[in-house]
């Protein structure tokens, strides 16, 4: 009998699958145990690591002994009710069917794998307090994450019983040589490979494309920092046709790749075989909405192409550009604010916009009109910020313009955050009277702008704030900007417009990239808070002309990047294996500097953290701390002092040799050894758990 092709495409990605041996023992006694020991796996670890692989292969070593459900979050939309569907979509019910009666109702075992789980971050205290306690004893959740588990997890009297936190690590050496063979990479290659990747799944993955494409690999590990780079830089060498490498560089330009997208950035009208090529590379991922390369991916390949070749950037942006433009025409709603994410992360890598704006457009939150019983949640987050008086000036807009406020909720439906426009120009004196911002902007259009012809409106973005970070960078902020765009865009005959902000010099520098003025005149005062304002003359820089100076903006600072703009560095996320050896290496090398600077753990998360600016020098003397304060940890405990003392004399303060070392602490030499060995590995594990937690 014939085989389908489900089960010989199941049949290569079990071939190709290596390691992970003590997770899948970890996960196969729990599966068939008669009592689940644990019902929450939480898997973590970086992109590129291999959760994604993990979870899959579990997922196959399920089917004996339970039923199985995979979700991968990156297809819904961080909402209990896009949840909810997805689980019934996948257990073929109807829309009046609970999943939640369903899965009670089935006697086996099950197992909820839930892939990309930071993206439903806005959902992770309904998951945790409202749908996992609802299920059954004989479920087992799965979950895979860039992130740590939140403390809330931690700290829960009833979940410490009833999860474990399993940090995924990079591939061993052994591992690593093994997904090699697979992959057939020569022998001759693999402990050059091992030692350029330290086992990192992506940059292996990355090396069999490579080797794939021109059988055979050449590379010197030791002249190149950033592995992923090297292989992209080299991957992008050697790609089948100019036409591949047009549709990659465009990919990497947008924030999702769709055939529509692809062919309008290519101007091509069939574009499938490209498309599919790039779903087949090993760094592009598939999501609900279309295709995106690996961060990593995007950040070297962006980087490459706009100082290798500006003007093709500036023609593929331009491209982009008139598409969004046309989508932004064609939508409403949330489907445009979609299209203006899109729009505006063209402008991601401006340095005045980046570190202001989040880029996470699925955030969970949702536009929406205010209703009656958002009043006073509201007013309670203007009076804790601002001040009660403030409150009462926005209690009277509300009241006198209800239409120009825009509130946004979160996954529970709560007020999230809020922006209150006025139109000044439908403001009374009485108004005006109330509110010192408003007399002000009115003053200074009055004594600097042009008269208003008639149908023209000037809208002051008076009230704007999230309810938990007020004007903080974050999700909300982000979204109330996205809806400034939105205004001016849609609001026809807009002449002016004002923005308030508490801290205005922090926004300067992305306020005057987006040809926002700062207004001196035009500030205020209530109570005891100060407030700047920055301004915009529409009837000076239309709309239209507007956005070809910010797209001008952003490909000029392109142009003048620097010629090697090197993306963030990598962390290594060693195995369990080469971190022991990397720890023993510092302690042996612990006084000579000369020897520690190709020491691995100087790209740990340990020592980054501790030093992520310093040159080499200060990464070298961080990870001499961290080491010394592991060792000396050990002499307050009267068990582990003997082997402090060892350590000490043998590697801190040497003596010139072991034998020597062994007569100062006058102990035989074997239980020297004994000690030394011993002591080794209690830095080790110390060093190993600062680590992983």
């Amino acid at each position: 009998m014939l085989s389908s092709l489900a089960e010989r495409l199941n049949a290569e990605r079990n071939r190709r699958f290596v390691g992970r041996k003590n997770e899948i023992e970890l996960f196969e006694k729990a599966i068939a145990a008669l009592e689940l020991p644990f019902y929450l796996l939480y898997i973590f670890g970086p992109g590129g690591v291999g959760k994604t692989s993990l979870l899959k292969q579990f997922s196959r070593l399920s089917n004996s002994h339970a039923t199985t459900i995979y979700l991968d979050a990156r297809n819904l939309d961080p909402t209990p009710e896009s949840f909810i569907n997805a689980l019934k979509v996948l257990l073929h019910l109807d829309s009046s069917e609970s999943p939640l009666q369903k899965l009670a109702s089935q006697n086996q075992r099950q197992v909820i794998f839930l892939d990309t789980y930071e993206v439903l971050t806005p959902l992770d205290r309904w998951m945790r307090e409202v749908f996992l306690p609802q299920l059954t004893e004989n479920t087992l959740i799965v979950i895979a994450s860039r992130q740590a588990p939140s403390a809330a997890w931690r700290t829960d009297e009833g979940w410490q019983a009833l999860i474990k936190i399993l940090p995924l690590r990079n591939l061993s050496p052994e591992e690593s040589q093994s997904y090699l063979s697979k992959r057939d990479i020569p022998a001759t290659a693999h402990q050059t490979v091992v030692d350029f990747t330290h086992g990192y799944p992506l940059a292996l993955s990355l090396i069999a494309d490579v080797f794939a494409q021109d059988g055979q690999i050449s590379f010197q590990p030791e002249a190149v920092p950033d592995v992923i780079k090297i292989l992209l830089q080299r991957f992008v060498q050697d790609v089948p046709t100019p036409a591949h490498r047009m549709a990659l560089e465009a990919c990497v330009l947008v924030r999702i790749t769709t055939e529509t997208v692809l062919a309008q950035m290519l101007n091509q009208g069939e574009v499938h075989e490209l498309f599919e090529w790039l779903r087949s590379l090993s760094f592009i991922e598939s999501g609900h909405f279309g295709l995106f390369p690996h961060d990593l991916a995007r950040e070297v390949l962006i980087s490459d192409l706009r100082w290798r070749n500006t003007q093709w950037y500036a023609q593929l942006h331009q491209r982009a550009r008139n598409y969004y433009t046309l989508r932004l025409q064609q939508t409403q709603g949330q489907e445009q604010h979609r299209v203006l994410f899109d729009y505006i992360f063209l402008h991601r890598d401006n340095s005045a916009v980046r570190p202001r704006f989040v880029w996470q457009e699925n955030s969970g939150l949702q536009t929406d009109v205010i209703r009656e019983r958002d009043l006073p949640a509201l007013l309670k987050i203007v009076a804790e910020y601002e001040g009660e008086e403030s409150a009462k000036i926005a209690a009277h807009w509300l009241t006198k313009q209800p239409q120009g406020t825009i509130v946004f909720r979160d996954t529970e439906q709560q007020l999230a955050g809020f922006v209150i426009m006025v139109a000044l120009h439908q403001a009374t004196q009485e108004d005006l009277a109330i509110d010192p911002g408003a007399i002000a902007c009115q003053n200074y259009l009055q004594r600097h702008g042009a008269p208003l012809q008639p149908g023209e409106g000037v809208t002051l973005f008076r009230f704007w704030m999230a309810r938990d970070t007020y004007q903080e960078v974050c999700a909300t902020q982000s979204l109330i900007f996205i809806n400034f765009v939105q205004h001016h865009r849609l609001t026809k005959d807009l002449a002016f417009t004002f923005f308030c902000c508490a801290k205005p010099d922090f926004w300067a520098e992305m306020f005057a990239y987006a040809d926002l003025t700062r207004l001196p005149e035009a500030d205020f005062q209530v109570g005891e808070k100060s407030y700047g304002v920055y301004g915009h003359d529409w009837r000076v820089l239309s709309a239209s002309a507007w956005q070809e100076l910010l797209a001008q903006r952003e490909i000029n600072a392109s142009a003048q990047a620097e010629v090697s703009k090197e993306p963030g560095e990598v962390l290594l996320v060693l195995s369990q294996t080469e971190f022991a050896s990397a720890v023993q290496e510092a302690l042996r090398n612990f006084t000579r500097t000369d020897m520690l600077h190709k020491n691995p753990l100087l790209r740990s998360r340990l020592v980054v953290e501790i030093n992520n600016s310093g040159g080499m020098s200060d990464r070298i003397a961080a990870l001499q701390a961290l080491v010394k304060q592991a060792v000396e940890s050990l002499s307050s405990s009267p068990r582990d002092e003997k082997l402090y003392r060892v350590l000490h004399r043998t590697y801190l303060h040497p003596e010139l040799t072991q034998e020597t070392a062994a007569e100062v602490l006058n102990l035989p030499f074997s239980t020297y050894r004994r000690h030394l060995k011993a002591g080794m590995m209690r830095v080790v594990n110390i060093l190993w758990q600062w680590e992983i937690n």
